[in-house]
């Protein structure tokens, strides 16, 4: 770096040398990363061009080296576009993402550089390496051949160009759901409005309406934290529809941003990408780099699924039909019913209603939940520190440390839904663990959407909420647990289908009775959740899970299908995703849970592309890998979670997946466990 006036290209002297943020403006980003991306391709042409005969430090170990400084740039700037956006940054995105793909392919397509990791790769018997050395090595080879390394000089030239291009649509297509779901909102005027509507989602809304100059309403987003509840609770049938549309429409709603031709030409790319590489079609060569190996094993997969979460979905409609008949509704349950009904027949089943349990579910004891489980399974312990900058006020940052007090890593949590904030919620990192370049400890993000509680009282949490948030916290505990020597197989950088394990196995220790016996309190009184509350709590897990596995299964199979189908002519994504629920004979009353114009797990980039199925195969394992600690006979014992630290959490991507799952299990995964789970054995 060069430019000390230019906070990016200068020093971090911050605390654990994070990201200067009080000093970063937007206009900082184009020069910082321009000049890293020409820094580095420079560094690039010294190894592939040196002389000296390629070992495992002048070739892997110095493409590891050489790439230090645009990787905290392009992590900074990333997760700032993704968690605190403004049109100035939105503008340089734009413009720096085909340049970024441009770049990527510059080094992948360097034919000397792949000669040289070509050379050790047809000489791995012979190399003195560790077992995370060869590992590292198969990677970087495979990693050329699948950017195209081998292609003749004019095909080469091609994938460049498809890599630019999906850069950019996925950049705007990105954008185009931000600017969909900041057009929308839904004033709610007068009581009638808020008919049905619990307390604690009255005051959410009237606190958003202050955040969004709304001064006196109650405004319901399109963030799946506001919206969900209303259509869960509203009396108002012709709310529910309009929102449920507006919901659905994200991405090509009537005078708003198209992304349907963005996501045809999307497909018709990557089909070609995949043609010049000599795969079948695209879900052929993503899949061919995951545990899943082919699209013939993914659809069997979704199809041992599919078929009893469709008929118990069938059967939960009829129960729904019938309620809604018996309060004098004359109605054919739609979409936006569903949940209305839903939740009203989760009262008559277990005598539950989800707002109930809100009280005793507030955000901070929920965190306070989350770091405790991380702290009896891995001896972890979370200390608020206010001396470190942050992106935003919102967001609050921990040092966690380990069970001798030793520092492990940062965590940042930001957890408020913003205009500024896509949708959704995710972890990121802003700096991966390693030990190349000395002992460095991981900086870690959760960005969550949680519609923020009133001035005088707390941010309280659906139970769904409270798993989203163990969720990212399994996946932040993968990035804090990593410990391997190369980052580029630190923490998450697994298979797609992998990566969801440890979100989605920690997901269980939220409905461990222990945990919300003692955090789930009541927020005005402190007492604990009622024993019978939490017990018809539990006993509700398995219901509408028909409903449940139906709406994400549809996804993934239309996302197989855009994948793996040959498209003659143009494409319409919306018609062929129609063709495709008409096959499946998707019931009338539900919908997928992304629609293909606002499906941003696989057309805002291709991390799960073809690869969406990745929750559902994951769900086979932590439901599999949850029963070894209910084999020990405790969720907390201590010898399996050593066991799954070090096999499961710690390793990264420095063992192939499969052979850590068995390492923890002693096996593969079984399917009937997740059956069971959902009941749908």
């Amino acid at each position: 770096m060069t430019n000390a006036k230019n906070p990016l290209m200068a020093v971090w002297t911050t605390p654990h040398s994070v990201p200067p943020f009080d000093q970063i403006k937007p206009e900082h980003f184009e020069e910082a990363i321009d000049h890293a991306l020409e820094e580095n391709l420079k560094t690039i042409g010294v190894i592939a061009s040196q002389r000296a005969s390629p070992d495992f430090k002048n070739t892997i170990e110095a493409i590891e080296n050489a790439d230090r400084d645009l990787i905290r740039i392009a992590r900074t700037f990333y997760n700032l576009t993704g968690a605190d956006t403004n049109e100035a940054l939105q503008d340089i995105e734009r413009k720096v993402a085909p340049k970024f793909a441009s770049h990527e392919q510059a080094v992948y397509l360097n034919q000397d550089l792949f000669a040289r990791v070509d050379k050790l790769m047809s000489t791995l018997g012979s190399l003195d390496l560790t077992s995370e050395q060869a590992r590292v090595l198969e990677r970087y080879h495979k990693a050329f051949i699948r950017s195209g390394a081998q292609l003749s000089e004019s095909n080469r030239t091609r994938m460049t160009e498809i890599s630019k291009r999906l850069a950019e649509l996925g950049t705007e297509f990105s954008q185009n759901i931000l600017k969909s779901e900041n057009s929308y909102k839904l004033v709610l005027e007068n009581a009638e409005d808020l008919k049905g509507l619990p307390d604690a989602l009255v005051q959410s809304a009237a606190q958003t309406a202050e955040d969004l100059g709304e001064h006196g309403q109650h405004v319901i987003t399109l963030s799946r934290s506001s919206i969900e509840p209303f259509l869960q609770y509203s009396a108002r049938r012709d709310l529910r529809e309009e929102a449920f549309r507006a919901w659905t429409a994200r991405g090509r709603a009537k005078g708003g941003p198209d992304n349907r031709p963005i996501a045809a030409e999307t497909i018709k790319l990557r089909d070609e990408k995949a043609k010049l590489l000599g795969y079948e079609n695209f879900a052929a060569f993503r899949l061919d780099d995951t545990m899943a190996k082919t699209p013939e094993n993914v659809s069997d997969l979704l199809n041992k699924v599919w078929t009893p979460a469709r008929a118990k979905a069938e059967e939960e409609a009829v129960k729904l039909t019938t309620l809604a008949l018996s309060e004098g509704a004359n109605i054919k349950i739609n979409p936006w019913d569903w949940r209305y009904y839903a939740e009203k027949q989760r009262k008559l089943e277990f005598d539950i209603d989800e707002a109930e349990a809100k009280p005793y579910l507030s955000l901070n004891n929920m965190i306070d939940a989350v770091f405790d489980t991380a702290h009896k399974l891995f001896g972890l312990t979370f200390e608020e520190v206010k001396d470190i900058p942050t992106y935003h006020p919102d967001v609050r940052t921990f040092e966690v440390k380990d069970a001798a007090g030793r520092h492990v890593a940062l965590f940042f949590g930001d957890y408020f839904a913003r205009p500024s904030k896509r949708s959704g919620a995710w972890m990121s990192m802003f700096r991966s663990q390693e030990k190349l370049a000395g002992d460095i400890r991981p900086i870690v993000v959760n960005v969550l959407n949680f519609i923020r509680g009133s001035k005088d009282e707390p941010t309280l949490l659906t139970l769904d909420d409270a798993r989203t948030l163990f969720h990212e916290f399994g996946h932040a505990l993968h990035g804090i647990l990593s410990d391997v020597t190369y980052q580029s197989v630190s923490g998450t950088s697994v298979s797609r289908d992998f990566v969801e394990l440890p979100s989605q196995l920690f997901e269980h220790w939220l409905t461990e009775p222990g945990v919300l016996k003692r955090f789930a309190r009541h927020f005005e009184t402190d007492e604990p959740i009622p024993d019978d509350l939490l017990d018809k709590l539990l006993r509700a897990r398995e219901f509408n899970q028909g409903f449940a596995s139906v709406e994400y299964t549809a996804s993934a199979m239309v996302d197989l299908e855009l994948h793996s189908a040959v498209h003659a002519g143009e494409l319409d994504v919306m018609e062929f995703e129609a063709k495709i629920l008409k096959k499946l004979d998707m019931p009338d009353a539900i919908t997928p849970r992304h629609a293909a114009p606002h499906f941003a797990h696989i057309f805002s980039g291709d991390g799960y592309s073809s690869a969406y199925y990745s929750y559902l195969w994951s769900e086979v394992m932590d439901a599999d890998a949850f029963r070894a600690f209910e084999e020990a006979g405790d969720p907390f014992d201590s010898e399996t979670a050593t066991r799954l630290r070090e096999q499961i959490y710690s390793v990264g991507n420095s063992v192939p997946p499969e052979d850590a799952y068995k390492a923890f299990r002693g096996r593969m995964p079984e399917i009937d466990a997740m059956l069971e789970k959902k009941g749908l054995a």
